[in-house]
């Protein structure tokens, strides 16, 4: 699924809040929570779109990560 111009922007701005947390390890101030935030309505709303073009794909995915590794 290809991104459309504004969402590959929206991700590219918000990705540097989740790079500020994997670092750190922690959540330090709102703006990163906010970021975090943010970032998880956007993902959400990847997934269901990608859901929407591709149900088989994400009914496998799911039965994937059931299976014991």
């Amino acid at each position: 699924m290809k991104l459309d111009p504004a969402t590959f922007v929206r991700l590219r701005r918000l990705a540097p809040a989740l790079d500020d947390v994997l670092n750190a390890g922690e959540v330090e101030h709102a703006d990163q929570a906010m970021g975090l935030a943010s970032l998880g309505q956007l993902c959400a709303q990847l997934f269901d779109a990608y859901h929407c073009q591709h149900p088989d794909d994400i009914a496998q995915a799911r039965l994937d990560a059931l299976e014991p590794q």
